[in-house]
């Protein structure tokens, strides 16, 4: 079992940044991919990045390539979504998730945050 818990959310305005972390605890919690998505109100979870476990290549969805960053600390046991130059359509709540499949498909993933609030305003 691997338990995941989000923070770094809040209220921002448009142009700012926000750093979120999820710390990762429970049986080999470092060996899986990680990914995040996001959920905004009236429409479905969507993809936002993803990390594989292997080889830390990155991929991210076409709405944040060149603003958001996905990264984890050496240990594998915390990740983060570096979130630069934020728009008010990035207003969700953001998951993040682990393994045990490197996807852009949330099905792929069997744990789960919490999620943790980003509001952007314009």
């Amino acid at each position: 079992q691997v338990q995941l818990v989000e923070s770094g959310g809040g209220l921002v305005q448009a142009g700012g940044s926000l750093r979120l972390s999820c710390a990762a605890s429970g049986r080999t919690s470092s060996r899986y991919p990680i990914g995040w998505f996001r959920q905004a109100p009236g429409k479905d979870r969507e993809f936002v990045a993803f990390m594989a476990w292997s080889t830390s290549s990155t991929f991210y969805a076409d709405s944040v390539k060149g603003r958001f960053t996905i990264s984890r600390d050496n240990a594998k046991i915390t990740m983060y979504l570096q979130m630069n130059s934020l728009k008010p359509e990035d207003t969700a709540v953001y998951y993040c998730a682990a393994g045990p499949r490197s996807s852009f498909d949330a099905d792929d993933y069997a744990y789960w945050g919490q999620g943790t609030q980003v509001t952007v305003s314009s």
